[in-house]
């Protein structure tokens, strides 16, 4: 799949615990791609094969992989850091470096709108839409609870919405295990949040077996 193209790094789009994201310019086309450069490992031939057979309108686009010296680079079309009903306060706050916390985020909203039958947990308009919304629901953070917000790039201050427990009460279909599983998947405080190792271990799925 590799051919002898250019891309142009722009901007550094976010920084992860193994990679890292940079907005590029395809010098040939001019078309804006996202350049994810990571160590290489065993199990990074895998995730290239596996890339290149997902094909499908609602999954980014996969166009290219780069070798280097004990680096590889995955070149995908560009589009956003994550959908923006699903973006968690750090990313809305503008923090470039962050976790798998980030993903643990996105399952709890994704989780939230299969049980609402499609509905977006928090569908915010725009950045400070978004926010207004999640705060509201969750009740904002105190720098106590979350010491580093102020500190993140496009922090701005919200009021104090108390905290609440409206978020028991918009997944009124979801039983009392699962609506844990969801609080302890929506954490302000991106440290607070659960591994998926530890959401796989809840209560909720004690009564799914495999097939």
């Amino acid at each position: 799949i590799h051919r002898n193209v250019e891309y142009k790094k722009l901007e550094k789009m976010g920084e992860g615990t193994y990679r890292t994201v940079f907005k590029a310019e395809n010098r040939e086309t001019h078309e804006m791609v996202a350049l994810k450069w990571m160590r290489l490992d065993d199990n990074d031939e895998g995730e290239t094969c596996l890339l290149k057979e997902l094909k499908h309108k609602n999954i980014i686009r996969f166009h290219d992989v780069l070798h280097g010296n004990k680096k590889l680079t995955l070149v995908f079309e560009f589009s956003g850091v994550v959908t923006l009903s699903n973006r968690p306060p750090d990313v809305l706050f503008g923090a470039k470096l962050y976790s798998t916390s980030i993903d643990m985020w996105s399952a709890g909203c994704i989780f939230a709108e299969l049980v609402n039958a499609g509905q977006p947990l928090c569908p915010g308009n725009d950045v400070d839409d978004q926010l207004k919304r999640i705060l509201w629901l969750l009740g904002a953070p105190t720098e106590e609870q979350w010491p580093s917000m102020t500190k993140l790039p496009d922090y701005k201050p919200y009021p104090m919405y108390p905290a609440t427990t409206f978020l028991v009460y918009v997944v009124p279909k979801l039983n009392a295990t699962g609506k844990d599983l969801l609080q302890n998947l929506l954490k302000c405080n991106p440290v607070q949040c659960i591994s998926a190792e530890e959401a796989l271990q809840h209560p909720y799925f004690s009564d799914f077996c495999l097939p």
